[in-house]
């Protein structure tokens, strides 16, 4: 049985619905440390480039570790497209990584993006990227397990 199985039992009106499964960052390491702050609260908020698709509002998508397994179901709940340089304080915060300030985000979003795009954009490039904000709620598992 799965993560996402379980969720349904739980919840069968999400029955029809088929998950995206996914890991946060490009690297095993990243993945963990991402998802740690996920399950521990602070994190409620992701960016990617929109040519990876724009998520729905109210939509799900199980998170994996950096081993590939399943350990939490997220559920989007504000999405907004813009330049990577739009990004504002509280979604900064919102992210919940490193200091949490709009200054942390920038700084931590070009390496990152400077990483997967290619040919490797230059800083006018990085700040036009076309990114998906994206806000959610981790809705399982259930706090009290």
């Amino acid at each position: 049985m799965t993560l996402w199985d379980d969720y349904v039992q739980a919840y069968p009106q999400y029955a029809a619905e088929v998950p995206e499964i996914d890991q946060f960052g490009d690297s095993p390491e990243l993945a963990d440390e991402l998802l740690e702050l996920v399950l521990r609260g602070p994190k409620r908020a992701t960016a990617g480039l929109a040519t990876y698709g724009i998520p729905a509002v109210g939509t799900h998508w199980v998170m994996t570790d950096g081993a590939g397994r399943q350990r939490a179901i997220l559920r989007t709940t504000d999405v907004r497209v813009g330049r990577l340089d739009s990004v504002d304080d509280q979604f900064a915060w919102d992210e919940g990584e490193g200091d949490r300030s709009r200054r942390y985000w920038l700084e931590a979003h070009r390496r990152y993006f400077r990483r997967v795009v290619e040919p490797t954009p230059t800083d006018d490039e990085l700040n036009a990227l076309e990114i998906v904000f994206e806000r959610f709620d981790l809705v399982w598992p259930p706090s009290d397990l």
